[in-house]
């Protein structure tokens, strides 16, 4: 029984067209400036989000509201938000300046004013 699972997992894993679909479409997989700029001195990176229940809460229900708003694209749905000490930093990217402007109104109505650090950047679709 274990071996026919692991089987079945193999199968779907070797003919998922997921990662192929992304090589075709010729998205950029290479992160490599985005991962040089968050190990400059002074970035937010989510190893420095504080484990409090105040700070995960926080960022907790700023990740719900952006995930309830259907009319956000998946890049916003998956920015990086980091919460320390009440201070909210929302960093990556987004497709429109439109966008950036609804991500920062719904955190700064969950975490308050004065208490968001907008680090977003807009890439819109080529």
């Amino acid at each position: 029984m274990k071996y026919g699972a692991f089987l079945l997992t193999f199968a779907i894993v070797l003919f998922s067209p997921g990662p192929m679909r992304a090589q075709e479409k010729g998205t950029a997989t290479d992160n490599t400036a985005v991962n040089k700029r968050d190990r400059a001195k002074g970035a937010v990176t989510a190893e420095q989000q504080k484990e409090n229940e105040g700070d995960r809460e926080l960022t907790a229900n700023i990740r719900k509201a952006l995930m309830d708003s259907k009319d956000l694209s998946t890049y916003a749905h998956n920015l990086k938000i980091v919460t320390r000490n009440g201070m909210v930093t929302l960093k990556g990217p987004v497709r429109s300046e439109e966008e950036k402007r609804a991500v920062e109104a719904k955190a700064t109505e969950v975490a308050g004013a004065g208490k968001v650090k907008s680090m977003i950047s807009v890439t819109p679709k080529s």
